[in-house]
């Protein structure tokens, strides 16, 4: 066995990424970028290369105590999706002071914004994302709150590196509202927010990871409409509309016990009818779908179509479904994945194994369509050393607001922005990260 391993090994070292058998490119430990590309002089002055972690250091750490008032700002006032105007306000400001040219409502959006720093002329784009809006009723149950000031300590540590290392590049910080439930990166997307980047980064609180799977999501509003009548005089001149849509999730419930591990379907009844006593003529409700990936989850939304059309058959009701764009999987970009494992092994956080974390399906994010179109990171970072917590409750909106939870999203910023460093400074990364996506990630998604 080890004999084939080093075989193997030795395989993987001189051959081309593009050549490499699948069963090769899935071994949990893969060689780093570096023994697979030959590498060329990086940018970097030897003298001032050594410099580059401990300013990341030295920044995150100086910036630490604004960034915790920041935080603790929006986790106070929390603003669900559209509404983050307090949030766009106050990082806008900051990111100002710092030194960013900074377009506020950005994209066509009222709480977007995009904040950069340019040093010298071209060199590599490298794009943090911050997120600060809030669930209804639940605050910062997702810890956005943190994921605002991961993105802020990210960018402004790499623009300190490019001011020291006075090389060409660029740092964006890009604020991205409506994560819960609308997606408003779908519509940066759109706008071309993301297209002048080589890479885009952020970091995510509930534990550290990087491979687990965050699963492509669609949601949907059904609505049926039937007949009215009195529910007791004349019940058989009405036509359910409850029927259909107590049909349909009762339809919704049998397919799950045929539904892979890795796929979800779940929902609300949100109109059930107004009165006891008349058959009801409309009802609605919110549903969504989630899967390992865009064709999965387009396989599972026409099951679940013929479930609800089923319904509306057996009830003559008539049927209206309206299909929100999806959120699609976040695909992880391993190069740039390899070079953040380096950095957080170094600040002493271990990562499960990749076929554990990968066997483990998660929430979704609209992030997931950004990596679909640049190569993209989007890293777990353990918050208190409780990771157990589940997100999208009070319990880890309470976590969120954490003097432990701080210290650790700001141990993930200081492994972002050397990351992003990495990009800037070493041309052979940035041509592994792209020659990886170009290779790994579906044209048509």
């Amino acid at each position: 066995m080890a004999c084939l391993i080093q075989g193997i090994t030795a395989l993987f070292i001189k051959r081309r990424s593009s050549d490499i058998p699948k069963k090769v490119q899935a071994l949990d430990a893969p060689p780093r970028y570096e023994t697979v590309f030959d590498i060329d002089p990086v940018v970097v002055p030897k003298e001032k290369a050594a410099d580059v972690t401990s300013i990341v250091e030295h920044v995150v750490d100086t910036i630490s105590k604004d960034l915790r008032e920041i935080s603790l700002k929006l986790h106070a006032h929390p603003e669900i999706a559209w509404k983050e105007h307090m949030a766009h306000d106050l990082l806008t400001d900051y990111m100002e002071k710092q030194g960013f040219a900074v377009t506020r409502s950005a994209f066509g959006l009222d709480t977007a914004f995009r904040a950069e720093y340019q040093r010298n002329k071209g060199g590599a784009k490298v794009a943090f994302c911050s997120e600060y809006d809030a669930l209804p009723g639940v605050g910062h149950g997702c810890g956005h709150n943190l994921i605002a000031v991961t993105g802020v300590a990210s960018a402004v540590a790499v623009k300190a590196v490019l001011e020291h290392l006075d090389i060409p590049g660029q740092v964006v910080l890009l604020g991205t509202p409506a994560e819960e439930g609308p997606g408003g990166k779908l519509n940066m997307i759109d706008a071309g927010a993301f297209q002048p980047m080589d890479v885009v980064l952020m970091g995510h609180p509930g534990g550290d990871y990087i491979y687990n799977k965050c699963l492509a999501v669609t949601t949907f509003r059904v609505e049926y409409f039937g007949k009215p009548s009195h529910a007791s005089a004349a019940p058989w001149e009405g036509i359910n509309a409850l029927d259909a849509i107590v049909q349909a999730y009762n339809g919704l419930s049998m397919l799950r016990q045929q539904l892979p591990t890795n796929q979800r379907v779940h929902g609300i009844i949100q109109d059930g009818g107004q009165a006891t006593n008349v058959i009801p003529e409309h009802t609605a409700g919110q549903f969504a779908c989630r899967a390992s990936s865009k064709k999965e989850l387009y396989e599972l939304k026409e099951k679940v179509q013929r479930v609800f059309e089923a319904a509306a058959e057996a009830t003559g009701c008539r049927l209206e479904m309206r299909w929100q764009e999806p959120h699609l999987d976040v695909i992880q970009n391993d190069p740039l994945a390899d070079v953040y494992v380096q950095h957080a092994e170094e600040c002493g956080v271990r990562f499960p194994p990749r076929y554990i974390q990968e066997s483990i399906p998660s929430s979704s994010t609209d992030f997931g369509n950004v990596s679909n179109i640049k190569p993209g990171l989007h890293v777990g970072f353990d918050i208190g050393g409780k990771s157990q917590v589940a997100p999208h409750t009070t319990a880890f909106a309470a976590l969120a607001k954490t003097e432990e939870a701080h210290r650790d999203a700001m141990r993930a910023s200081k492994c972002l922005a050397l990351t992003g460093t990495n990009v800037l400074t070493d041309p052979t990364l940035l041509e592994c990260v792209k020659r990886w996506f170009d290779e790994n990630v579906p044209k048509n998604a």
